[in-house]
């Protein structure tokens, strides 16, 4: 059987790992957002101003990013002065569990709504009415009856640039929405840690 001062050196273990996943998986995010801004690694749709509003809004680089690597820094310092303060240690789990529950969080809503929406493409109008032109914009958005994730004969049909411009945002916002979802169990994982942890800490005391 696990005794309390046991238990409490797991806890902090746990910590420092949750905070060393945490982290890497918010460099991750950053860089797939990152990677959105420059279709096909091309800089000229950022300088014109071609990039949908999903990818400028930037959710995995602040979010996914930003607020989970600094939500991560909190939790693996927790790790070495939990036993020696554990109210502090339950205070700075708790702000630093809902600043990268509140990152992943926005992250994983916005992938989502990026994935269901489409991607930011210039195609031909006259798929949509009888005059003949091409602009950019969000062609999969009000395309009637037909779901552009499940239908690969629309990706090369309907956008014309940038090439391969749904393969793109397709692989990098699903890579935001598990990203994500991967740190919001670790979020959950880090709460249920540190709950124990202060228990323990408490218990070993008395």
């Amino acid at each position: 059987m696990l005794s309390f001062p046991r238990v409490v050196a797991c806890s902090r273990t746990c910590s420092r790992f949750l905070g060393l996943s945490l982290g890497t998986a918010s460099l991750f995010a950053a860089g797939a957002n990152i990677a959105l801004l420059f279709p096909n690694w091309d800089t000229t749709y950022l300088t014109r101003g071609l990039i949908g509003k999903h990818a400028m809004l930037g959710a995995g680089i602040w979010g996914g990013g930003f607020m989970v690597l600094v939500a991560a820094t909190l939790i693996s310092l927790t790790g070495y002065f939990s036993d020696r303060a554990p109210c502090l240690h339950m205070l700075i789990a708790l702000l630093s569990s809902s600043l990268a529950l509140l990152g992943a969080l926005v992250c994983f809503i916005t992938s989502g709504v990026a994935l269901q929406d489409g991607p930011f493409c210039m195609f031909d109008t006259s798929s949509f009415n009888q005059t003949q032109a091409w602009k950019f914009g969000y062609p999969f958005k009000d395309l009637p009856n037909r779901n552009y994730l499940y239908d690969s004969s629309l990706w090369t049909s309907i956008c014309l640039e940038p090439s391969k411009a749904v393969v793109w945002h397709v692989a990098f916002f699903s890579t935001l929405v598990c990203i994500s979802l991967l740190q919001l169990l670790l979020v959950a994982i880090h709460v249920i840690n540190s709950i124990l942890g202060l228990f323990c800490s408490f218990c070993e005391k008395s």
